[in-house]
């Protein structure tokens, strides 16, 4: 058995994600009220890893290192490395002190998989590889690296971002190398986009004679740069994992149908709660209705409000909003209406923001 560790990368501006990224790194926005690095981190820990590396960004380092701190809440023991975006094959160079001679598990802190690493990891020890990649059929490759295989399964070309792409097997972002792949980063430069690319670090490989196999993933995988990514993140997750959860208190004049999580402190009064909904600490809902496949943050309130299909995160205030729908509000946010008139909103809203519909 090889010993792995782990390395995630968890920097990145999230341009495509602002302004909420401006106050926060994109891989803690939650879906289902937990970090998206949460759901990773789950998956590193039950493969049975322990020593895991984190690139982290210099403008967001410190809410990553806020969340994660030591790794004891997953059983693991963390080491953070600030790096400057300059491609995945960099952070691979960045790591290089931590990871010394170990083999190790490389994942997109901001991706979510339809399952776990486990097969991956056996895979690779069993067939004693020196790079396995997850890969996934997509419907747009031009915007992923792409794999080509041979009638073996060996992958034999790979291409990033290919304006005519010569297969639909994308690269999902988690990747198992042996530390043959520093002797590969070595030799490649620099892309266009004036980054070293971990596709010409593995193709590097290919071309070395290593043995670099692949796995497709059956299961769904999300790449959550966007707002919709969010949202169809969060539906996903309530829809395979939230379970009926009452710790929270209803009044006899509100009522819940399907998987409905209410966390402690959280009062429900004179509303509808149709799941599957998650509900954090300490909310207060009144006189609202909030439909399937929303996420409400700890210490928010909302009144007189239709909500559905909706991540909130904390310190929220939502009023008066007749519908609100397809939205992403950051912390500390407050939507309130000043006028009549029945509107649906679609909103993404950084921290700290307050809208008058």
């Amino acid at each position: 058995m090889v010993n792995l560790k782990a390395l995630i990368l968890s920097g990145g501006k999230g341009t495509r994600l602002r302004p909420l990224t401006f106050t926060t790194a994109k891989q803690l926005i939650p879906v289902a009220n937990k970090p998206i690095l949460g759901y990773v981190l789950d998956h590193i820990s039950r493969a049975g890893i322990t020593d895991t590396g984190i690139i982290i960004a210099p403008e967001t380092g410190e809410y990553v290192k806020e969340y994660v701190k030591e790794g004891t809440a997953w059983g693991i023991n963390v080491t953070y490395m600030p790096q400057e975006p300059l491609g995945l094959a960099h952070a691979v160079k960045t790591a290089r002190d931590f990871l010394g001679e170990d083999s190790f598990v490389m994942c997109l802190g901001d991706n979510l998989l339809g399952e776990g690493i486990n097969k991956l990891v056996d895979k690779f020890n069993r067939e004693k590889l020196d790079a396995l990649i997850l890969l996934k059929e997509v419907e747009n490759p031009t915007t992923f690296g792409v794999a080509v295989l041979d009638g073996k399964g060996n992958v034999v070309k790979l291409i990033e971002k290919p304006k005519e792409p010569p297969s639909n097997l994308a690269l999902v972002g988690v990747y198992i190398f042996s530390p043959r792949i520093h002797e590969a980063i070595e030799k490649i430069k620099p892309s266009w986009r004036n980054e070293l690319e971990i596709t010409d670090a593995i193709q590097e490989l290919i071309n070395m004679g290593c043995r670099v196999r692949n796995e497709i993933l059956n299961s769904w995988w999300l790449d959550t740069g966007k707002k919709d990514d969010i949202l169809t993140a969060n539906s996903i997750i309530l829809d395979e994992y939230l379970k009926n959860e009452m710790y929270g208190s209803l009044d006899n004049k509100s009522k819940v149908t399907g998987r409905v999580k209410i966390d402690k402190g959280s009062v429900v009064t004179n509303s509808i709660i149709r799941g599957p909904v998650a509900i954090g600490r300490n909310v207060s809902i009144e006189n609202s209705f909030i439909g399937p496949y929303t996420s409400i943050g700890d210490n928010t309130s909302i009144v007189d409000s239709s909500i559905e299909h909706c991540v909130i995160l904390s310190n929220v205030s939502v009023n008066g909003i007749e519908r609100l729908e397809d939205s992403l509000l950051g912390k500390d946010v407050n939507v309130s209406k000043n006028h009549t008139g029945r509107k649906a909103l679609r909103l993404m809203i950084g921290d700290y923001s307050e809208i008058e519909a």
